[in-house]
């Protein structure tokens, strides 16, 4: 019998590229077929690992109100693995992300540094890699955000606020996973 997958919309914020020279500082989260069904974490950052004013600059984050108001990183983990344990209730969890290695790494380096499991497993759906195959597209420069959406355009805004993100990725997800050549959805 085959196993019922839910789709989850996965968004992070980091304080730097990578997690050994950049922390997790914000998650956001949704299953992609219910936007309102959603999840956010403010992380503190983890003392002695890099952060980068470049990344601030984007997300608006500071290192101080994290520090303050952050979640611990095995709370925030904790509270984000029981929720995605009630969003999937019976079904896989399967991480989908745009730009999915981003998201993916700091996900799975938390989930295991913090916890010594990742509920999604060992693996991620990076949507710009389906849109590259439901579209035909030859080129990884044609699946940027502004690309995507002027072929498939969605209301929700990017704002870099990880549940806002995650809530738009999702949109996104369905009108790509929807997508049919001949027009039909």
């Amino acid at each position: 019998m085959p196993v019922r997958e839910v789709l989850i919309s996965v968004d992070v914020e980091a304080s730097g590229p990578s997690p050994s020279t950049g922390c997790l500082i914000a998650i956001g989260a949704c299953p992609v077929d219910d936007g309102a069904n959603g999840f956010y974490v403010e992380v503190s950052p983890v003392p002695g690992v890099p952060w980068h004013a470049d990344t601030e600059a984007v997300h608006g984050l500071t290192q101080t109100y994290l520090a303050l108001n952050g979640s611990e990183p095995v709370t925030a983990m904790t509270r984000f693995a029981e929720w995605i344990a009630s969003a999937a209730g019976d079904a896989r969890p399967v991480m989908i992300g745009f730009n999915a290695a981003f998201d993916w790494m700091f996900v799975a380096d938390y989930f295991h540094r913090y916890l010594g499991r990742n509920p999604f497993g060992i693996s991620a759906m990076d949507l710009k890699a389906v849109y590259l195959g439901r579209f035909h597209v030859a080129k990884w420069s044609e699946t940027t955000k502004q690309h995507i959406t002027s072929q498939l355009p969605v209301a929700l805004p990017h704002t870099h606020n990880a549940l806002d993100d995650a809530r738009m990725q999702a949109e996104l997800a369905r009108a790509v996973l929807a997508f049919d050549r001949n027009g039909e959805a």
